[in-house]
This record gives structure tokens, sequence and C-alpha cells, in this order.
């Protein structure tokens, strides 16, 4: 008896992978993350988990985009990646430039926003609010949302 061959992927390259390994490699499991070269395994996202520039050329089967057309990163954060979603992910989103930030957090149920904006001095992101039962912002854009009604049909 044989063992099937690894795939690619078990193997990393020396530099690390690239957001183009993730195109071409076959065979990743889903939800596949690319963080600091790794290839990151997380778990399938909730319903609960689930902001690009309106002019920002990016074709429907694009699996990257350019940090330059991002106005806005939301993360959700996950159990079992609590703190990649709240240290690594946003100093990540920092340095590339990303100029508005959400960390969303599951408080008992119920989503609380933490919204942040980057500090053009620091390049780092200054909080600017925390919402429990309504968001209401106007930057990146205006929008408010009822987060008490976030989970109903």
């Amino acid at each position: 008896m044989t063992a099937a061959p690894l795939p690619d992927w078990v193997m990393p390259p020396p530099e690390g992978f690239t957001a183009e390994d993730l195109d071409r490699l076959a065979d990743l499991p889903p939800h596949t993350e690319l963080i600091d070269g790794s290839l990151v395994f997380v778990s399938p996202q909730a319903s609960f988990h689930s902001v690009i520039h309106a002019g920002a050329d990016i074709p429907p089967e694009s699996t990257a985009l350019h940090a330059s057309d991002v106005m806005l990163a939301v993360e959700v954060v996950a159990p079992d990646s609590e703190e990649r979603d709240r240290e690594r992910k946003p100093e990540l989103y920092a340095k590339a430039g990303l100029p508005h930030f959400w960390r969303v957090e599951n408080c008992s149920g119920r989503p609380t926003v933490y919204v942040y904006e980057l500090d053009p001095a620091t390049h780092a992101y200054a909080l600017t609010g925390i919402h429990h039962d309504r968001l209401k912002v106007t930057v990146p854009f205006d929008i408010e949302i009822d987060l008490t009604e976030i989970d109903r049909l």
C-alpha cells in the first residue's frame, strides 16, 4: 500500500506563499487565508461573518484586490482567530494604507462595531467609536445601521 502524494501547499517556498500562489494551488481547504506568506486554515464562517472604491477596475473573477482600491476593511472576529483578527490583520491593513477599518465582535449574540480611521502621521489606526445598538458614521460614507435588527428577516 502506498501513500497518496502530498499536495504542493504542504511545503511552503522559502520566501513564503504569495496571493498568486492561492490561485494555482490545488485542493486548498476552504477559507484558506494568506498572512505573512503563510497559509492559515480557518473554520468556515458563520452567517454572523458575512468596500471597494466605486471606480476600481476589478474583473468579476478576481480573487485579489489592490490596497489602493479598498476604502474599508471589515473584520468579523472569529473565536478561532481572535488574535489575528484583533491585532495582526489591522496592523497589515494599516501598513497597506487602507484608510478605514471596522472590527465586529459578537457580544452575547449581538454585534459591536469598533470603528477606526488611519492616522496618516503614525500610519496606525485610531479608534473613532464603539457602536453597540446603532452604527452611524459619515466616513468613509454616510451609513446608519440598527445593530439590534441585524439578524431579523
